[in-house]
């Protein structure tokens, strides 16, 4: 038993740690935590069968810390996740402007004028009182966030479907686009 939960436990937490850092999404970052809970009892089964006892006194609080993520990206995120394309999927039936949920423009895909990707959305910047988005922050190239270039992309260029971001720019327009600074972004 001991040795089976030694080669459990650190591929667990390893595992688990890299989904949920890498936020894929409600349900993805979920079962994180469900491996997360995994790990968290194989390395409570060590700390209470050979020690040390600090072990099991972190893992039997980082247990219900896990529950709470299971229940908080399983139960409580994704189904706001799955009203919000509840939404958008009953208001393409109506004779009015379709919805999509905002919380699209923190993960979408720019796709360009011949269907190539371009970026994926990093975020979007709204007034504050007309709530009408300015403009969308697009990451290009690099490895998780390591050498990527932000750009700036307008909202007026843009159209949402099937939760990516689609324009009709192609991939030299888009690199023209201007560059922004990590920490610095315009106000207008």
């Amino acid at each position: 038993m001991e040795q089976i939960a030694a080669y459990i436990a650190p591929a667990a937490t390893i595992l688990a740690a890299l989904i949920v850092a890498s936020n894929l999404g409600a349900r993805i970052t979920g079962w994180g935590f469900v491996i997360y809970t995994i790990g968290s009892i194989a390395w409570l089964a060590i700390g209470l069968t050979v020690g040390p006892s600090s072990l099991a006194w972190q893992n039997a609080i980082l247990l219900p810390l896990n529950l709470f993520g299971i229940w908080r990206w399983l139960g409580r995120q994704s189904g706001i996740e799955e009203g919000a394309e509840a939404a958008a999927r009953k208001s393409r039936a109506l004779n009015s402007e379709t919805l999509f949920p905002l919380s699209v423009l923190g993960k979408a895909e720019l796709i360009g004028a011949d269907n190539s990707k371009l970026g994926h959305c990093v975020d979007a910047m709204t007034g504050c009182q007309s709530g009408r988005i300015d403009y969308l922050v697009i990451s290009d190239g690099g490895i998780a966030g390591v050498g990527e270039t932000l750009r700036r992309f307008e909202w007026e260029d843009a159209m949402v479907q099937d939760g990516d971001v689609h324009t009709s720019l192609d991939r030299k327009s888009f690199d023209r686009l201007p560059e922004l600074s990590r920490d610095d972004w315009p106000g207008r």
